[in-house]
């Protein structure tokens, strides 16, 4: 195995760039045959029912409610179902997940065929349909691993990028010309039939066992809680949160208020909507295999900065657009734009989270996806209903540019060449008491000896510490001077319970482990000295 700063060889490289090679396997092909069938027709119902909307209720902030609904359960439960996605058999809570969601999309199909919907049932079934999405997206993306072999797994992701902006660009085009033939009620009935696909892939796969952490699974409150701290203590995935927020905000824009240039401002039909949606896919799918060439031209930072001034160029076209031909033109810029920055800011969420918080870690990227794009939506909605179609688009676009600016300090992909693989260079306790895995809390001591002519160097450099820490489980962090011997300090920190410290010992990483030698390197002794109290449980006699 090569290191990690080797390069690989051009046929290495050549492999991991193509994203066909994953289908060599039949398992991943499939599986991803299935989803994008799926994925086909969740589009097909995203373009159906904003469009339905347009029908029922053609006020923009009501048109722009219907993103919202779509957008607000991955907000809401994108970390919940990623913390789940750690503690269940992935295979048959997809299987049950699917299930539920096929009842609910025919559940709609019955309703819209009806006549029965209004603009408050059609909002209901968009959300709940959302909540499924959200519960099983951490799980979709927790098994790809699964699916194909460690050396093709690059392929693998690279292959669901491309199969979900295929189905993007057939299914609304295809939704579009559905309902011109078929009526309002069909896209429905495709998406809910649309389901089997991936039901009857799952029930045919059958994963391979595999051996997990020999400690018991993390409780799900637990869990999340610890994926929320060490969100806050990584400063690599804050950066590329605060990026992603800056982009999906306004960028929600365009989605939110399409149908109603398609219909208002171009006065098109369905098709017209369903080929401006499927021109978006389509400019993902260039920009897909343009993705390499444009990162090697404008590196991470810039490539994010290109396609945000993309985004806001397909903003401006999208406020002057009267006629089709420069809504399409708008829409394939905001499709290559589109692809460019999400790529982007995925790739450096996946290097700056260790393994054993990723699914947490991506969860969380969701949550400010979907959350950005739900508040983003509900403001552009009201914006047009206030001041009109173009001038909401034009402030969006205005306000990308500006973020472009305000977001630059914080860099992406700075963890792609840190080593994140566990260390396990930390010994394990020595134990004279009973330490139950649920005792706690716990706290743990370590003493350093400084040379006194290096005390403010070593203070400066033991902060580094304090993110180790709390990242990794801590909840509180500090560090003391003994007031009566020079060079004499304690470094202190304190976890939730014995199990929760000894699932430290497993999340300490490689770079780590190089931080905490440098450190070492201050004191006269050769090791720090470590000491565990655990919390003592008192007795009342009776």
């Amino acid at each position: 195995m090569s290191s990690a700063n080797e390069k690989p060889t051009p046929s290495e490289a050549s492999r991991s760039a193509s994203p066909w090679i994953a289908f060599r396997h039949a398992t991943f092909t499939v599986v991803w045959t299935a989803t994008v069938v799926a994925n086909v027709g969740t589009w097909m119902y995203n373009a159906a029912s904003g469009w339905l909307m347009t029908s029922l209720d053609a006020d923009p902030l009501t048109v722009s409610l219907v993103q919202v609904a779509s957008s607000l359960p991955m907000f809401l439960f994108a970390l919940p179902a990623g913390a789940l996605a750690d503690t269940v058999d992935k295979r048959r809570f997809l299987i049950g997940c699917e299930i539920v969601l096929t009842i609910v999309a025919a559940a709609s199909a019955v309703l819209v065929g009806l006549n029965l919907v209004t603009p408050p049932i059609l909002l209901l079934f968009t959300f709940l349909l959302g909540v499924g999405a959200a519960f099983t997206a951490p799980a979709w993306q927790s098994v790809v691993p699964q699916l194909v072999p460690r050396q093709d797994l690059a392929a693998a992701v690279a292959s669901n990028g491309v199969g979900v902006n295929i189905s993007r660009a057939i299914g609304p085009a295809l939704g579009g010309a559905v309902i011109g033939g078929l009526g309002i009620a069909a896209p429905f009935w495709i998406n809910a039939l649309s389901n089997f696909a991936v039901i009857g892939a799952l029930l045919w796969w059958r994963p391979a066992s595999s051996q997990g952490s020999a400690l018991p699974s993390e409780r799900l409150a637990g869990a999340m809680v610890i994926g929320f701290r060490h969100a806050r203590f990584n400063p690599r995935l804050r950066a590329t949160l605060v990026r992603a927020a800056a982009f999906f905000f306004f960028a929600s824009a365009y989605w939110a208020l399409l149908p109603l240039v398609a219909r208002n401002q171009i006065a098109g039909g369905p098709e017209l909507y369903g080929f401006l949606l499927g021109a978006i896919g389509v400019g993902a799918v260039v920009g897909a295999f343009m993705l390499s060439w444009m990162k090697a031209i404008f590196g991470s930072d810039g490539l994010v900065a290109a396609g945000t001034a993309g985004t806001a160029l397909s903003l401006i076209l999208l406020g002057l657009a009267r006629y089709s031909e420069i809504a399409l033109a708008a829409c394939l810029i905001a499709g290559i734009s589109w692809i460019a920055v999400l790529a982007t800011v995925n790739v450096s969420v996946q290097v700056s989270l260790p393994d054993w918080v990723r699914g947490r870690g991506l969860a969380i990227f969701v949550t400010v996806f979907f959350g950005a794009m739900t508040a983003g939506s509900a403001l552009w909605g009201q914006l047009a209903s206030g001041i009109g179609l173009p001038a909401a688009h034009f402030l969006a676009a205005a306000g990308a540019i500006a973020g472009i600016a305000l977001t630059w300090r914080w860099k992406l992909q700075t963890g792609a060449g840190v080593d994140l693989a566990p260390s396990m260079h930390w010994p394990a306790p020595v134990l004279a008491i009973d330490a139950a895995a649920d005792r706690g809390p716990v706290l743990v001591t370590v003493e350093y000896r400084i040379a006194p002519e290096r005390r403010e160097s070593f203070l400066i450099h033991i902060r580094d510490l304090e993110q180790q820490r709390r990242r990794d489980g801590a909840y509180s962090w500090d560090v003391f001077e003994d007031a009566a011997e020079s060079g004499r300090f304690l470094e202190t920190f304190m976890v939730a319970s014995w199990l929760e410290h000894l699932r430290q010992h497993q999340r300490v990483t490689n770079a780590d482990r190089a931080v905490q030698d440098a450190i070492q390197e201050f004191g006269a002794a050769a090791q720090p000295k470590v000491t565990h109290f655990v919390a003592a449980n008192f007795r009342q006699s009776s």
